[in-house]
């Protein structure tokens, strides 16, 4: 068991190379799709890349990202979406975006860490 620990691939995303949600789905591309033609640009995407991958991630500096990809940050994503419409559903962001005014709603952050953790073959350490 101690080999197979050993032998597990690991992964660093570090928040000193972005500072908002694009650079985030930046920094993922360059470390799980460096042979691909295309770049994680959504949510789903970056869930969608993480299916099959086995790894220890581990976010350093993830305090900056937590600030960075908080409130104000999840409240102009959520904006954005209201003011672009279609194909988005608009009375569900609105929702998700009353319930982060509210302080019952997750930030970019959580819904990051969430995506990652959901996928068992994946450890997550916030450092």
């Amino acid at each position: 068991m101690h080999k197979e620990i050993q032998n597990r691939k690991m992964a660093v995303i570090n928040a000193n190379h972005f500072s908002d949600l694009i650079g985030f789905y930046d920094e993922v591309s360059q470390l799980f799709m460096k042979d691909e033609d295309w770049k994680v640009g959504t949510l789903d995407g970056f869930d969608d890349i993480l299916y099959g991958v086995e790894t220890d991630i581990t976010w350093k500096n993830s305090p900056k990202s937590q600030e960075e990809l908080g409130v104000n940050a999840t409240r102009e994503f959520y904006e954005n979406k209201i003011r672009q419409g279609k194909p988005f559903n608009i009375e569900l962001i609105q929702k998700k975006l009353d319930e982060l005014n509210e302080g019952k709603g997750q930030t970019l952050f959580e819904i990051l860490v969430e995506i990652i953790e959901s996928h068992r073959d994946i450890t997550l350490i916030l450092c």
